[in-house]
């Protein structure tokens, strides 16, 4: 043995080699970023799909809201005034009626009785067997004078046209006016009928959202 060998013996017993693995390490590491990159990549069909799918959930559902749930109507014309200003927007509530009855006072939208494809806004002010009159601007419910703080008189004062005689609301039917007594086609001036029928009411006027927003009462 060589002088040089019995001279580091200690080498032998003191230092610890150790094999690190040169080539797997490397290809761990490749392999790994690989798999990142690989993973990173976008699925653009899949991003596609998902947003497809997320705006026919929301379409499905805004549709169900306005059909089932909601009414929204605009109001042309000033006869709910100072109520609801003309070329308001508001929203109605089709399910108001679902398990209850329209009553004195309410706000309805509804189909127009002389023509069901236009779309009307009154006050109700009969129900099924009221008597209900209109003398000089006051009405009288059953008899009695009606209180009406909500009721506007274009011009000032009560027009003569307005007046109604004494009438009955049939079963199943409503006596409707406009706010704005001088200025409102309603139940005293159409041609076919002087009601409002339960099956042509389609909600109950709650909110009017444009120009203004605030409560309907």
């Amino acid at each position: 043995m060589s002088d040089y060998y019995k001279h580091n013996d200690y080498l032998d017993e003191d230092i610890e080699f150790v094999y690190w693995g040169e080539d797997e390490d490397h290809s761990t590491v490749d392999e790994q970023k690989f798999k990142r990159k690989k993973s990173d990549k976008i699925d653009i069909k899949g991003e596609i799909y998902s947003w497809l799918k997320l705006i026919l959930i929301a379409l499905t559902v805004a549709l169900c809201v306005n059909y089932f749930i909601i009414i929204n109507s605009e109001v042309p014309t000033g006869s709910m005034e100072h109520t609801i200003h003309a070329n308001s927007r508001m929203i109605g509530y089709r399910l108001a009626y679902l398990f209850s009855e329209p009553k004195t006072g309410d706000i309805i939208i509804f189909k127009y009785p002389d023509d069901e494809a236009q779309t009307y806004v009154k006050r109700v002010i009969g129900t099924p067997g009221d008597t209900v009159s209109v003398k000089k601007g006051v009405v009288y419910l059953n008899g009695e004078a009606l209180k009406e703080d909500y009721v506007y008189f274009k011009g000032g004062e009560a027009d003569p046209k307005g007046d109604y005689g004494e009438v009955t609301v049939p079963e199943g039917c409503y006596f409707v006016l406009g706010d704005n007594r001088n200025d409102s086609k309603d139940s005293r001036f159409w041609d076919t009928t002087s009601f409002v029928t339960k099956d042509e009411i389609l909600g109950k006027a709650i909110l009017s959202y444009y120009p203004d927003v605030y409560i309907l009462k």
